[in-house]
């Protein structure tokens, strides 16, 4: 029987994993946490339905027995949703390479997700994956760009955006990134090269159209900043934005931003569960509806200029499956052995759009596209 273990299965995303992975026969879920209250409420929720083994875990990542836990359990697979991840080193993966585990985590920190590439040999080594940034970003963000790539001969610019619904549950390790960089400088290919924006500044309203319609967003730092620009030769810009439904919290995280950026305030992030627990009043507000835009321009085949828009809606609260998604994905490839490559890499080019749609269509998100 295959060992999986979920670190901060638990949590706003791990619960997730651990709720789709649990309908699999034949393998045992650890689902580990510093809580075991926490881990043994999770696997309550899911023991009638459950065709998995589900078992509790009291681990930290932080803690001197950590790596002699790992070894003692000898895990297949290891999903590392314990951000956030601004600030971690490799210590996590390095010791599931050691133990032969299979590694994934749902990273969004750039330097964590980029630099992963420098365990490759050492996985390759021990004969096991590890796939960093297994999340909307860059996993399912660079799997639609390219689906339409051949669409293209030169990408001029792709522009990135993610707007969820109010009412969606909303992730602490989540929060705690974003104000991590909030009005600090965010290096972004730019008209044709590397300048500086800032974290949730340059605020603008895009109109997503459906049921979401315009939105308010402003700069956010991923690792799709760094990775495709040069992966998809592009010619001038790559951008990415997200923002809050509601003005009102939307425009205070922008004067926070203004307030880091003239040295008032050094780091937002230390106030994450105060801010969170703010922002929980206005839940009763707003909708449940969130969008995920990917909008690409260049040249296409014939030299004439081309514009691809596609957008993916989340109705009913489900926005917070998606990132959770491409994580899922790879842990059923692996477990069930279709997925047999070795080596560390940032979670790009290992799906197609058709990997999704089961997933897309069972929690009623859907997408569009139009093509200029």
């Amino acid at each position: 029987m295959k060992k999986v273990i979920v670190l901060g299965g638990y949590g706003n995303f791990g619960k997730r994993i651990v709720e789709n992975l649990a309908r699999l026969e034949n393998i045992a879920i650890y689902v580990a946490g510093r809580s075991e209250e926490k881990a043994k409420s999770c696997i309550d929720g899911l023991s009638k339905t459950a065709k998995a083994s589900l078992h509790p875990l009291v681990m930290d990542i932080y803690a001197a027995d950590f790596s002699n836990q790992l070894q003692k359990i000898s895990p297949f697979l290891v999903i590392h949703t314990s951000g956030p991840f601004q600030g971690q080193n490799y210590r996590v993966p390095r010791v599931c390479i050691d133990v032969g585990a299979h590694y994934i985590d749902l990273a969004d920190d750039r330097r964590f997700v980029c630099d992963i590439t420098q365990l490759d040999d050492i996985a390759k080594e021990n004969n096991v994956l590890a796939v960093s940034g297994a999340s909307s970003v860059p996993g399912l963000a660079s799997t639609v760009v390219e689906s339409y790539l051949s669409l293209f001969s030169e990408l001029d610019a792709i522009d990135l955006a993610i707007a969820p619904g109010n009412k969606a549950e909303r992730g602490l390790a989540t929060v705690a990134a974003i104000l991590s960089y909030t009005g600090h400088p965010i290096s972004v290919f730019k008209s044709g090269s590397w300048q500086d924006v800032y974290g949730w500044m340059d605020s603008r309203i895009n109109d997503f159209g459906g049921i979401v319609g315009k939105r308010h967003l402003a700069n956010v730092d991923v690792p799709d900043l760094e990775i495709f620009p040069t992966r998809y030769n592009v010619k001038n810009r790559v951008s990415f934005q997200a923002g809050l439904e509601l003005p009102i919290l939307h425009n205070t995280m922008v004067a926070m931003a203004k307030l880091s950026k003239i040295g008032a305030v050094k780091s937002w992030a230390p106030l994450a569960k105060s801010i969170v627990a703010t922002s929980n009043i206005f839940l009763p507000f707003g909708s449940d509806s969130g969008a995920m835009e990917v909008l690409l321009t260049g040249t296409d085949i014939a030299g004439a200029r081309k514009k691809i828009k596609w957008t993916l809606y989340a109705p009913d609260g489900n926005g917070p499956y998606i990132p959770t998604l491409s994580a899922i994905i790879l842990a059923k490839k692996l477990i069930g052995g279709e997925l047999t490559s070795t080596g560390a890499t940032p979670c790009v080019g290992l799906f197609t759009l058709a990997d999704f749609e089961l997933y897309f269509n069972e929690l009623d998100i859907f997408f569009a596209e139009s093509i200029e």
